[in-house]
């Protein structure tokens, strides 16, 4: 019995592995990357390419996490949930950042992080019904939204601004594509969750309680009281007859 038992328990991974520790890393050098991308105001070449080179260190863990998390069975559900909040810091840091220095639309930058907080907050509530990952939508538009970044950050000629444009704009509608479709997914997984199906159950019980036991017991009492009054009947005749 044991020996069918510890295979099952061994086979949960801990929340303490390589690849929850490498999302746990990124998060760590996004006060790094924000603070070498804002140093002189942007305009120094050394820190711009020290921050260009931090945010792609942080921007390749993603990868590596998810590919060590998948092929070494350490999977978690915090590292499904940690995995997109870590995503989420970085692109917001990295937009701000660029905002505060007049290089980015603050429109942009509000309706990525409005949506960005938004999915955030929308996987802590459906998290008792069940752990909403991140899914391949999820991911294009996080990478659309880091090569972006990347353009926009690193030193190059002017002639590349136009394609960091562009490719700011497919990661704007990226961006509100996948959000509606993580709405619908929360949706079908709150609906088809076993802690709605039981609700379901309970509330069907409420409305519609069992009365079949008042039916023997109504017939029964008017079938005695039925009996009752001829028998009443009869020995009122007998008196009568005396």
């Amino acid at each position: 019995m044991s020996a069918t038992t510890s295979p099952s328990t061994s086979a949960v991974p801990s929340n303490w592995n390589i690849a929850n520790g490498l999302t746990a890393l990124r998060i760590a050098l996004v006060p790094l990357f924000a603070a070498l991308l804002l140093h002189g105001d942007g305009k120094q070449t050394d820190w711009r390419i020290a921050a260009t080179l931090a945010f792609a260190g942080a921007v390749a863990t993603d990868k590596i996490d998810g590919e060590l998390a998948r092929s070494r069975g350490l999977v978690t559900n915090l590292g499904k949930i940690a995995d997109p909040i870590a995503d989420k810091a970085l692109i917001g840091a990295a937009l701000v950042s660029l905002s505060i220095l007049g290089e980015l639309w603050w429109a942009v930058t509000v309706l990525i992080l409005a949506r960005e907080l938004g999915i955030t907050l929308l996987r802590f509530s459906v998290i008792r019904h069940g752990v909403m990952p991140a899914g391949r939508g999820g991911k294009a538009k996080t990478v659309a939204q880091s090569l972006a970044i990347l353009l926009y950050i690193a030193p190059l000629p002017d002639p590349v601004q136009p394609v960091a444009k562009v490719l700011m704009a497919v990661a704007v509608v990226l961006t509100l594509v996948t959000g509606i479709d993580y709405v619908i997914q929360a949706y079908r997984m709150r609906e088809g969750s076993e802690r709605t199906r039981r609700k379901r159950a309970a509330r069907l019980r409420l409305r519609n309680p069992d009365g079949g036991s008042t039916g023997p017991s109504t017939g029964n009492s008017s079938g005695n009281s039925t009996g009752n009054s001829s028998d009443n009947d009869q020995s009122a005749g007998r008196d009568t007859v005396r």
